[in-house]
């Protein structure tokens, strides 16, 4: 795929990321492992592509109007996203996170402008969650609209309109499997439907972390949680809007213990800075690379999402004193 190194609009600069063969993960799995480099959107994620597409549905419905504000419920990215489309339209942006989400997260909302309200985590079902808060905020705010990331369709749109067109373009049509993880449900469902649109034959599966519910519910159709992870981001107890209809082949739990793995060995041995749930991403990936080249197929290439740069957890991830605490190794140059 050619890159475009010129663009005339800052917004076009989210998307068409880079797509890049990961060697070691590619080793391990014994087949190709690609992936697709979002942490190069403008904001530093892949919830750029959400933030960008809901924001024009917004524009294109009449709702959201010149010099409005844009409110959000967000563990930060999807927020971050946000505040720079924002930004760029003219529109003030409010963005309610769970008070237990990265600093560098809440210091990078405040630098672009946000207004930013910290709520406690809590359940789905409390009335205080950062989703329901967001909401209530967006409706006593004049000239606001929630954007509403879990439940806005426009999120999954920008998937299956840009990133898996990209993906299928950037291989050439060969692809047999591609998975990620679920936070809200947009990406995994939105490549999910865009690749099969190209090929019906792309695997496509949910990579779960511990603590989330979608693994079950995908094996078993009950949706049902077992442990905890400390990814920021990801992991879904409910369907939510985005994830209906998601064509979910099959499914993968892993732990943050083998994600951290794979962030420790991109890190260390291909100089790339993650996320946790880009290690989980990788993680799935591996395991799906393995799963189909276990049934004799020939030439397998699994693509998956590295979400957001690790510069953005250098407080947690990349902290020896918070890893001790969550009971997690400790990357042995940081010990």
């Amino acid at each position: 795929m050619t890159m475009a190194l010129v663009q005339n609009n800052t917004l076009d600069l989210i998307g068409n990321t880079p797509l890049v063969l990961l060697k070691g993960p590619s080793e391990a799995a014994g087949c190709e492992i690609w992936g697709k480099c979002e942490f190069a959107n403008p904001g530093a994620s892949v919830k750029d592509r959400a933030a960008l597409w809901i924001i024009r549905d917004a524009e294109a419905r009449g709702e959201l109007k010149p010099g409005g504000t844009v409110v959000e419920g967000t563990a930060g990215n999807t927020g971050i996203g946000i505040a720079l489309v924002a930004n760029a339209r003219g529109y003030k942006t409010v963005i309610v996170m769970p008070d237990n989400q990265s600093k560098e997260k809440m210091d990078t909302l405040r630098a672009l402008g946000a207004e930013l309200v910290l709520v406690p985590p809590t359940k789905f079902a409390d009335p205080a969650h950062f989703v329901h808060t967001s909401r209530r905020l967006a409706e006593e705010t004049e000239g606001a609209v929630w954007a509403n990331q879990f439940d806005n369709v426009a999120n999954r749109k920008a998937h299956i309109e840009s990133t898996a067109p990209e993906i299928w373009q950037q291989l050439d049509g060969r692809i047999d499997g591609f998975t990620c993880a679920a936070g809200t449900g947009g990406t995994i469902a939105g490549v999910g439907l865009g690749l099969k649109a190209f090929d019906e034959n792309i695997r496509i599966a949910l990579t779960d972390p511990h603590g989330a519910a979608l693994y079950s519910y995908y094996a078993t159709g009950e949706l049902k949680a077992e442990g905890t992870s400390v990814a920021e981001g990801i992991g879904q107890g409910r369907i939510t809007a985005n994830l209906e209809g998601a064509p979910i082949d099959t499914q993968f739990r892993i732990s943050d213990e083998a994600g951290l793995e794979w962030v420790a060995r991109l890190l260390r041995e291909e100089g790339l800075c993650l996320g946790l749930s880009s290690g989980i991403n990788v993680a799935g990936a591996v395991e799906l690379g393995k799963q189909m080249v276990a049934e004799g197929r020939k030439d397998v290439r699994v693509a998956t999402i590295l979400c957001d740069t690790g510069f953005r957890y250098l407080s947690t991830l990349y902290n020896a004193e918070w890893l001790r605490a969550k009971g997690l190794p400790v990357f042995p140059w940081l010990a």
